[in-house]
């Protein structure tokens, strides 16, 4: 596995080193050992898979507060997304930034992402799917999340018109930096 930092703290993309013959290729995409030797948390308490129909469908931005903190390891098993973390650890210095990155079920890469920071997707293809590993199981008290289009990130989205979005993601209010 190749790990890749990224402008984020604790942010990585990580691409798999495939082995490849006659009869196509091998990769590990999960190694607890490897995960650990850079520092970054290697628990797992849940997976789960999200399926969307149509291209530009955006679904985010969201976390769990304190003390449900979760990372994700988030990998596109078929279509594609452009996928984005925003940082929202007041002392961090990227604070209210964010980093985004085409995952496609073609080049296999995944991107891990810390607690703290908010996570979303936008699909670039119809029928795309997205596999989650998460650290941490789903506690609904604690889950939060921010706007999409709020203008306190400024996040670039691919698509712009058309975009299938749920009411709860269209309607969190400003954030508060």
């Amino acid at each position: 596995m190749i790990f890749q930092p990224t402008p984020l703290p604790g942010v990585f993309l990580i691409e798999p080193e495939p082995h490849s013959d006659e009869r196509g290729f091998f990769a590990r995409t999960w190694c607890k050992q490897e995960l650990a030797a850079q520092g970054l948390c290697a628990d797992l308490a849940q997976c789960s898979i999200s399926f969307n129909r149509k291209r530009g469908t955006l679904r985010g931005m969201h976390y769990q507060i304190a003390p449900y903190g979760e990372f994700k390891f988030v990998r596109c098993t078929r279509g594609a997304l452009f996928d984005v973390a925003v940082d929202l650890r007041p002392e961090s210095p990227t604070y209210c930034q964010w980093f985004g990155v085409d995952l496609t079920a073609d080049n296999h890469r995944t991107l891990y992402i810390p607690a703290g920071l908010a996570h979303g997707f936008q699909t670039l293809a119809d029928d795309s799917e997205v596999y989650y590993q998460i650290s941490t199981v789903f506690v609904p008290a604690t889950a939060r999340g921010v706007r999409w289009n709020d203008p306190a990130f400024a996040i670039v989205w691919p698509i712009r018109e058309g975009i299938t979005l749920s009411a709860r993601d269209a309607n969190y209010p400003d954030y508060r930096a």
